[in-house]
């Protein structure tokens, strides 16, 4: 979220929700503790402290995880920031001016698309619409909450690096034909993520796959 786009898009939530008397709420941590790895769990709580350390300094109002063993955490760095208030709508952030320009703009200096950007993102997603498939809509995977939108993000990412030439076509089939997942999912996959036009959402089409899935 720290990245020029990002936080051109965070800064500017914040300011458009004061500026009308709206919370701005904050990103979900979808971190899941694990039982097992007390190592994975602490990076992974620095992590939770760091962002939303950010969030209450940017002037969020609140902010949301993905399990309740990280509300503790979340709520001791708005405690920092909020004290006894219950909100900080004061904070109209008229020093963000945010233009339509930086919004896209994904270019990261010092940074470029990796082919384990590209395999996680394929990863998450297959694996994320075989079990919507299956009715599920909020899964763990690898110790992170994904539900549509984050899928929807992995997706989206996908599709505009393919289109920008950050990575091929081929590159993301041989990350796809990896996957264990149902054959239903993997082509959902390709013609969300590579068709030719970007489409709307990618649960639009999985709606009409949901009769062919076996109960």
């Amino acid at each position: 979220m720290t990245v020029p786009f990002m936080k051109a898009y965070t800064d500017l939530l914040v300011r458009t929700c004061h500026k009308r008397g709206a919370h701005a709420i904050g990103g979900m941590a979808a971190f899941i503790p694990s039982r097992k790895d007390p190592v994975v769990n602490e990076v992974a709580l620095a992590n939770v402290r760091n962002d939303k350390a950010r969030e209450a300094t940017s002037g969020f109002d609140g902010t949301w995880v993905a399990h309740p063993g990280l509300v503790t955490t979340a709520m001791a760095e708005f405690d920092k920031v909020l004290g006894d208030r219950e909100n900080q709508l004061e904070r109209l952030r008229e020093d963000v001016g945010v233009t339509a320009e930086q919004l896209i703009d994904f270019e990261i200096p010092g940074r470029s698309v990796t082919p384990e950007g590209v395999r996680v993102n394929v990863s998450v997603v297959v694996r994320y619409l075989d079990a919507w498939l299956r009715g599920s809509g909020a899964v763990a995977i690898d110790n992170l909450m994904e539900e549509a939108a984050t899928a929807e993000i992995s997706r989206a990412q996908i599709w505009s690096w393919v289109k920008a030439g950050k990575t091929t076509r081929d590159a993301v089939e041989a990350e796809l034909a990896m996957v264990e997942a149902s054959d239903a999912a993997k082509q959902l996959f390709a013609e969300v993520a590579l068709g030719e036009t970007f489409v709307e959402f990618l649960t639009v089409p999985a709606y009409e796959r949901l009769a062919d899935v076996p109960a």
